[in-house]
Protein backbone atom coordinates (compact mmCIF):
# COMPACT_ATOMS: atom_id res chain seq x y z
CA UNK A 1 0.00 0.00 0.00
CA UNK A 2 1.59 3.34 -0.98
CA UNK A 3 1.83 5.57 2.58
CA UNK A 4 0.34 9.21 2.74
CA UNK A 5 3.54 10.59 2.50
CA UNK A 6 4.26 9.16 -0.69
CA UNK A 7 0.84 9.63 -2.28
CA UNK A 8 1.43 13.60 -1.31
CA UNK A 9 4.78 13.26 -2.88
CA UNK A 10 3.33 11.76 -5.91
CA UNK A 11 0.20 13.84 -6.24
CA UNK A 12 2.57 17.27 -5.64
CA UNK A 13 4.75 16.25 -8.29
CA UNK A 14 2.22 14.88 -11.08
CA UNK A 15 0.86 18.54 -10.16
CA UNK A 16 4.05 20.99 -10.65
CA UNK A 17 4.52 18.35 -13.88
CA UNK A 18 1.09 19.34 -15.34
CA UNK A 19 1.28 23.16 -14.73
CA UNK A 20 5.00 23.22 -16.30
CA UNK A 21 7.67 21.96 -14.28
CA UNK A 22 11.21 22.32 -15.56
CA UNK A 23 11.50 18.27 -16.84
CA UNK A 24 14.34 17.58 -18.95
CA UNK A 25 12.69 14.07 -20.66
CA UNK A 26 9.41 16.55 -21.60
CA UNK A 27 11.64 19.42 -22.95
CA UNK A 28 13.91 17.34 -25.20
CA UNK A 29 11.85 14.40 -25.92
CA UNK A 30 7.94 16.09 -26.11
CA UNK A 31 10.06 19.79 -27.34
CA UNK A 32 8.06 21.54 -24.28
CA UNK A 33 10.58 24.72 -24.50
CA UNK A 34 8.25 26.50 -22.85
CA UNK A 35 8.80 24.94 -18.97
CA UNK A 36 12.03 26.60 -19.35
CA UNK A 37 10.08 29.66 -18.20
CA UNK A 38 6.94 28.37 -16.79
CA UNK A 39 8.89 26.64 -13.83
CA UNK A 40 10.20 29.93 -12.55
CA UNK A 41 6.50 31.11 -11.42
CA UNK A 42 5.58 27.54 -9.72
CA UNK A 43 7.18 26.70 -6.08
CA UNK A 44 7.42 23.34 -4.24
CA UNK A 45 4.32 24.50 -1.24
CA UNK A 46 3.80 28.01 0.75
CA UNK A 47 7.34 28.32 2.57
CA UNK A 48 9.02 28.02 -0.46
CA UNK A 49 7.03 30.59 -2.10
CA UNK A 50 7.07 32.85 0.96
CA UNK A 51 10.74 32.54 1.03
CA UNK A 52 11.53 33.96 -2.62
CA UNK A 53 9.18 37.08 -2.15
CA UNK A 54 10.54 38.03 0.59
CA UNK A 55 14.10 38.05 -1.05
CA UNK A 56 12.47 39.38 -4.05
CA UNK A 57 11.25 42.37 -1.81
CA UNK A 58 14.63 42.60 -0.17
CA UNK A 59 16.96 42.78 -3.42
CA UNK A 60 14.11 44.18 -5.91
CA UNK A 61 12.75 47.43 -4.14
CA UNK A 62 15.94 48.90 -4.15
CA UNK A 63 17.43 48.02 -8.12
CA UNK A 64 13.10 48.84 -9.21
CA UNK A 65 13.84 52.62 -7.53
CA UNK A 66 16.54 53.06 -9.33
CA UNK A 67 16.03 51.51 -12.66
CA UNK A 68 12.38 51.24 -13.11
CA UNK A 69 10.23 47.82 -13.94
CA UNK A 70 10.99 47.69 -17.26
CA UNK A 71 14.63 46.74 -16.88
CA UNK A 72 14.47 44.74 -13.48
CA UNK A 73 11.54 42.38 -15.42
CA UNK A 74 13.66 41.97 -18.31
CA UNK A 75 16.85 41.15 -15.96
CA UNK A 76 14.64 39.02 -13.85
CA UNK A 77 13.05 37.07 -16.57
CA UNK A 78 15.86 36.46 -18.80
CA UNK A 79 18.18 35.16 -15.92
CA UNK A 80 15.66 32.69 -14.51
CA UNK A 81 15.50 31.39 -18.17
CA UNK A 82 19.36 31.20 -17.91
CA UNK A 83 19.26 29.36 -14.46
CA UNK A 84 16.45 27.01 -15.99
CA UNK A 85 19.41 26.01 -19.19
CA UNK A 86 21.90 25.32 -16.96
CA UNK A 87 19.90 23.29 -14.34
CA UNK A 88 18.04 21.36 -17.36
CA UNK A 89 21.30 20.79 -18.66
CA UNK A 90 23.15 19.24 -15.16
CA UNK A 91 20.26 17.84 -13.43
CA UNK A 92 18.41 15.28 -15.28
CA UNK A 93 16.89 12.90 -12.73
CA UNK A 94 14.11 15.12 -10.91
CA UNK A 95 11.84 18.13 -11.55
CA UNK A 96 12.98 21.60 -10.82
CA UNK A 97 10.45 24.65 -10.06
CA UNK A 98 11.06 28.13 -8.57
CA UNK A 99 12.50 31.67 -8.77
CA UNK A 100 15.82 31.25 -7.21
CA UNK A 101 17.72 31.54 -10.75
CA UNK A 102 15.84 35.00 -11.32
CA UNK A 103 17.04 36.03 -7.80
CA UNK A 104 20.26 34.99 -8.08
CA UNK A 105 20.09 37.36 -11.69
CA UNK A 106 19.31 39.80 -9.22
CA UNK A 107 21.75 40.05 -7.11
CA UNK A 108 24.04 39.37 -9.96
CA UNK A 109 23.09 42.28 -11.81
CA UNK A 110 23.84 44.56 -8.05
CA UNK A 111 27.40 43.16 -8.89
CA UNK A 112 27.91 44.23 -12.50
CA UNK A 113 25.89 47.25 -12.00
CA UNK A 114 28.58 48.33 -9.51
CA UNK A 115 31.69 47.31 -10.61
CA UNK A 116 30.47 48.96 -14.42
CA UNK A 117 29.72 52.38 -12.65
CA UNK A 118 32.59 51.88 -9.99
CA UNK A 119 33.51 55.48 -10.24
CA UNK A 120 29.93 56.56 -9.28
CA UNK A 121 30.01 54.77 -5.25
CA UNK A 122 31.47 56.27 -2.40
CA UNK A 123 31.78 53.66 -0.41
CA UNK A 124 32.55 51.18 -3.07
CA UNK A 125 34.84 48.39 -1.63
CA UNK A 126 32.40 48.01 1.29
CA UNK A 127 29.51 47.20 -1.13
CA UNK A 128 30.82 44.85 -3.36
CA UNK A 129 32.28 42.61 -0.26
CA UNK A 130 29.28 42.82 1.00
CA UNK A 131 28.05 41.05 -2.27
CA UNK A 132 30.50 39.04 -2.72
CA UNK A 133 29.72 37.68 0.81
CA UNK A 134 25.98 37.79 -0.24
CA UNK A 135 26.94 35.30 -3.44
CA UNK A 136 29.09 33.33 -1.49
CA UNK A 137 27.10 32.25 1.54
CA UNK A 138 23.36 32.04 -1.06
CA UNK A 139 25.86 29.31 -3.26
CA UNK A 140 26.79 27.53 -0.14
CA UNK A 141 23.83 27.51 0.96
CA UNK A 142 23.10 25.33 -2.21
CA UNK A 143 25.16 22.67 -1.92
CA UNK A 144 22.50 21.06 0.43
CA UNK A 145 20.41 18.57 -0.83
CA UNK A 146 16.94 19.00 -2.50
CA UNK A 147 18.63 22.85 -3.56
CA UNK A 148 19.17 23.05 -7.29
CA UNK A 149 21.91 25.50 -7.05
CA UNK A 150 22.64 25.04 -11.06
CA UNK A 151 19.94 27.21 -11.35
CA UNK A 152 21.30 29.80 -8.82
CA UNK A 153 24.64 29.76 -10.70
CA UNK A 154 22.80 30.04 -14.05
CA UNK A 155 20.57 32.79 -12.99
CA UNK A 156 23.74 34.59 -11.58
CA UNK A 157 25.87 34.32 -14.39
CA UNK A 158 23.06 35.76 -16.68
CA UNK A 159 22.08 38.42 -14.65
CA UNK A 160 25.83 39.50 -13.69
CA UNK A 161 26.24 39.67 -17.76
CA UNK A 162 23.23 41.63 -17.92
CA UNK A 163 23.88 44.12 -15.48
CA UNK A 164 26.57 45.22 -17.59
CA UNK A 165 24.30 45.61 -20.35
CA UNK A 166 20.87 47.57 -18.90
CA UNK A 167 22.28 49.03 -15.96
CA UNK A 168 24.86 51.63 -17.29
CA UNK A 169 24.53 55.14 -15.95
CA UNK A 170 26.52 57.91 -18.00
CA UNK A 171 29.38 59.51 -16.31
CA UNK A 172 28.86 62.85 -14.39
CA UNK A 173 31.35 65.17 -15.96
CA UNK A 174 28.27 64.77 -18.93
CA UNK A 175 25.21 64.82 -16.70
CA UNK A 176 26.67 67.90 -15.53
CA UNK A 177 27.07 69.51 -19.02
CA UNK A 178 23.67 68.65 -20.01
CA UNK A 179 22.51 70.75 -17.14
CA UNK A 180 24.61 73.84 -17.24
CA UNK A 181 22.91 77.23 -17.83
CA UNK A 182 22.61 78.62 -21.26
CA UNK A 183 25.64 81.10 -21.56
CA UNK A 184 27.76 79.26 -19.05
CA UNK A 185 30.78 77.23 -20.74
CA UNK A 186 32.37 74.05 -19.32
CA UNK A 187 34.62 71.95 -20.42
CA UNK A 188 33.23 69.73 -23.32
CA UNK A 189 32.28 66.17 -22.79
CA UNK A 190 31.88 64.63 -25.52
CA UNK A 191 31.03 60.20 -24.18
CA UNK A 192 27.94 59.84 -22.33
CA UNK A 193 30.19 56.47 -21.16
CA UNK A 194 33.65 55.77 -20.61
CA UNK A 195 35.61 53.72 -22.69
CA UNK A 196 35.74 50.76 -20.09
CA UNK A 197 32.00 50.76 -19.99
CA UNK A 198 31.81 50.19 -23.88
CA UNK A 199 34.47 47.24 -23.65
CA UNK A 200 32.42 45.90 -20.53
CA UNK A 201 28.75 46.32 -22.35
CA UNK A 202 29.85 44.84 -25.80
CA UNK A 203 32.14 41.94 -24.38
CA UNK A 204 28.77 41.10 -22.20
CA UNK A 205 26.23 41.36 -25.21
CA UNK A 206 28.24 38.70 -27.22
CA UNK A 207 28.85 36.33 -24.07
CA UNK A 208 24.85 36.75 -23.50
CA UNK A 209 24.03 35.61 -27.47
CA UNK A 210 26.94 32.87 -27.78
CA UNK A 211 26.20 31.47 -24.03
CA UNK A 212 22.23 30.99 -24.80
CA UNK A 213 21.69 29.92 -28.57
CA UNK A 214 25.33 27.19 -27.22
CA UNK A 215 23.09 25.55 -24.04
CA UNK A 216 19.75 25.94 -26.41
CA UNK A 217 20.79 23.95 -28.89
CA UNK A 218 22.92 21.83 -26.44
CA UNK A 219 20.19 21.40 -24.73
CA UNK A 220 17.84 19.89 -27.68
CA UNK A 221 20.33 17.52 -28.52
CA UNK A 222 19.78 16.04 -25.86
CA UNK A 223 23.47 16.72 -24.15
CA UNK A 224 24.20 15.49 -20.48
CA UNK A 225 26.86 18.16 -19.49
CA UNK A 226 27.93 15.18 -16.40
CA UNK A 227 29.01 13.42 -19.18
CA UNK A 228 31.81 15.83 -19.63
CA UNK A 229 32.32 17.42 -15.98
CA UNK A 230 32.73 14.73 -13.92
CA UNK A 231 33.18 17.04 -10.29
CA UNK A 232 30.06 19.61 -11.53
CA UNK A 233 27.63 17.73 -9.46
CA UNK A 234 29.65 19.04 -6.45
CA UNK A 235 28.41 22.04 -6.71
CA UNK A 236 24.61 21.48 -6.43
CA UNK A 237 25.08 18.94 -3.59
CA UNK A 238 28.17 17.36 -1.38
CA UNK A 239 27.12 14.01 0.17
CA UNK A 240 28.00 14.24 3.82
CA UNK A 241 27.48 11.10 6.71
CA UNK A 242 23.80 12.67 6.70
CA UNK A 243 21.78 12.67 3.30
CA UNK A 244 22.96 11.57 -0.08
CA UNK A 245 23.17 13.48 -3.49
CA UNK A 246 21.51 11.25 -6.30
CA UNK A 247 22.60 12.81 -9.83
CA UNK A 248 22.27 10.70 -12.13
CA UNK A 249 18.64 9.56 -13.39
CA UNK A 250 16.74 6.57 -11.42
CA UNK A 251 15.67 3.38 -12.51
CA UNK A 252 13.61 0.87 -11.19
CA UNK A 253 12.15 -2.63 -12.03
CA UNK A 254 8.20 -2.66 -12.62
CA UNK A 255 6.16 -5.36 -11.78
CA UNK A 256 2.72 -4.33 -13.04
CA UNK A 257 -0.76 -6.18 -11.20
CA UNK A 258 -4.44 -4.91 -11.90
CA UNK A 259 -4.56 -3.29 -9.01
CA UNK A 260 -0.45 -3.53 -7.83
CA UNK A 261 2.48 -1.57 -8.70
CA UNK A 262 5.68 -3.34 -7.53
CA UNK A 263 9.22 -1.55 -8.12
CA UNK A 264 12.65 -1.94 -7.08
CA UNK A 265 15.33 0.54 -6.98
CA UNK A 266 17.89 -0.50 -9.12
CA UNK A 267 20.55 2.05 -7.53
CA UNK A 268 19.51 0.99 -3.95
CA UNK A 269 17.33 -2.34 -4.08
CA UNK A 270 14.56 -1.07 -2.03
CA UNK A 271 11.53 -2.40 -2.68
CA UNK A 272 7.83 -0.75 -2.34
CA UNK A 273 4.28 -2.10 -3.39
CA UNK A 274 2.03 0.40 -4.80
CA UNK A 275 -2.01 0.03 -4.51
CA UNK A 276 -2.42 1.74 -7.74
CA UNK A 277 -4.39 0.53 -10.90
CA UNK A 278 -3.13 1.30 -14.21
CA UNK A 279 -0.47 3.42 -13.52
CA UNK A 280 0.84 6.01 -15.67
CA UNK A 281 4.65 6.44 -17.22
CA UNK A 282 4.97 9.68 -15.71
CA UNK A 283 3.54 8.34 -12.53
CA UNK A 284 6.05 5.75 -12.55
CA UNK A 285 8.76 7.07 -13.04
CA UNK A 286 7.76 9.70 -10.23
CA UNK A 287 7.40 7.15 -7.89
CA UNK A 288 10.70 5.52 -8.45
CA UNK A 289 12.84 9.07 -7.69
CA UNK A 290 10.47 8.83 -4.58
CA UNK A 291 11.91 5.40 -3.92
CA UNK A 292 15.15 5.72 -4.75
CA UNK A 293 15.88 9.03 -3.20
Amino acid sequence: MMSAQSFKVVLQHYMLLKMGALDVSKIVQGRQGWRLITCIWLHAGVVHLLINVLCLLFIGIRLEQEFGFVRIGLVYLISGFGGSLMSALFIRSSISVGASGALFGLIGSMLSELITNWSLYANKVAALLTLVFVIVVNLALGILPRVDNFAHIGGLISGFLLGFVVFIRPQFAWINQKRVAPGQETAPVKRKHKTYQYILWLAAVVLLIVGFTVAIVLLFRGYNANDHCSWCHYLSCVPTKKWKCNSSPQTCTVMQQPNTLDLTCDGTGTHHSYSIAGATQDQISQLCNSLCS
